[in-house]
């Protein structure tokens, strides 16, 4: 995307990204919606997934900010890389100039530090996942429980029996619902951190082509 290019701008897409989320938030808790999820997951499993996405969120934005630096010191240092501040690129340049080193191991630390810190965050993202599967499998326990607590029907306890069994339909589907909805908001702020990662790292080794094309012809003509 074009923002991308412009400094700090997958910082900013983050920041619009969570400005709609926190409005979403907003506009729930208005209605009570929140309070109603407590009340209806005793388990806690709802509030866990919540609590899990905004911390991974927090951190996509961090990481947002520090790839976003890692992109404006490159282009800054356009004329005399090597002359700016330290960074990933100047790094990898100023490692390409010795004869003896390996480049295939320098492109692997390139990419290791480009794409390295987000695996962790994908995993997290997938224990929300697995969170809201869990509360799936508590809740319809809950209701295979209490259905088998049943020896036959009796009008007086008809009332609470429904009530324990809209219960645990409501752990199996309210968890469900939580996780999966994390998992493809958290999902879509890692794609574009990692996305924006790849063409960090590529502009970074054709910065490095580059430079070993220009040296090249110095070298023959020596």
């Amino acid at each position: 995307m074009a923002l991308e290019q412009s400094p700090q701008g997958l910082f900013l897409l983050w920041l619009a990204f969570m400005g709609l989320l926190v409005f979403a938030a907003s506009v729930m808790a208005q209605h009570g919606l929140w309070l109603r999820l407590v009340q209806a997951d005793p388990t806690g499993l709802t509030i866990a997934i919540v609590l899990l996405f905004i911390g991974c969120s927090l951190w996509a934005g961090a990481r947002s900010w520090q790839l976003g630096l890692q992109w404006q010191t490159l282009h800054l240092s356009a004329q005399t890389p090597l002359a700016g501040s330290a960074s990933w690129a100047s790094d990898y340049l100023l490692a390409r100039t010795h004869s003896a080193t390996d480049k295939g191991v320098l492109q692997q630390v390139l990419s290791d530090r480009a794409h390295g810190p987000q695996e962790m965050a994908w995993w997290l993202n997938g224990i929300q996942l697995k969170l809201g599967l869990l509360g799936k499998v508590i809740g319809f326990s809950v209701l295979a429980l209490e259905l088998g607590r049943m020896d036959g029907f009796d009008s007086q306890q008809s009332a609470q029996m429904l009530k324990s069994l809209t219960g645990g339909l409501g752990i199996a589907l309210l968890t469900t619902i939580t996780g999966l909805a994390a998992n493809i908001l958290l999902g879509l702020q890692l794609m574009r951190i990692d996305r924006f990662a790849d063409g960090l790292v590529a502009e970074i080794l054709l910065r490095g082509e580059t430079q070993a094309m220009r040296e090249t012809p110095g070298k023959a003509n020596a």
